[in-house]
């Protein structure tokens, strides 16, 4: 069973898909042309992002209970683990803990649909549940 409200995992799907929007930082392109005050700007990723704070700092404050359902439902999403396996994934998850789970996750491309795909896996609509945190 997911030990994570799928409510909490909405919040994180609607976070990283901000934090996955962002783009390498304009100074980190010496022939750019963009400049701070370019309407673009907002997208820079320039290493003080306010939305990577918030996201790392809501996933670490799950117990780790949650951290490790959430890092199952992203395997299962991405196709590592079956549905079926939601315990299995949960204890591996719980079982290879290194890093901070924030850290891994947010390291992760696609995080937003993994998690999407996997809540979709287990039955979940979804849009509803994304709506509620909405």
């Amino acid at each position: 069973m997911l030990q994570i409200a799928p409510e909490k995992v909405a919040h994180v799907i609607v976070r990283a898909r901000e934090f996955d929007g962002k783009v390498a930082s304009w100074g980190d392109d010496p022939g750019g042309t963009e400049t701070e005050e370019s309407p673009d700007a907002v997208l820079e990723d320039n290493g003080q992002d306010p939305i990577a704070t918030e996201l790392a700092s809501f996933i670490d404050v799950l117990n780790v209970d949650e951290q490790a359902s959430l890092v199952a439902l992203m395997w299962i999403g991405r196709g590592t683990y079956e549905a079926e396996e939601l315990a299995d994934a949960i204890e591996t998850a719980l079982g290879e803990r290194v890093n901070a789970t924030s850290q891994y996750l947010m390291g992760i491309p696609l995080l937003a649909d993994y998690l999407e795909d996997g809540l979709d896996k287990l039955g979940y609509n979804v849009g509803d549940v994304e709506n509620d945190v909405l």
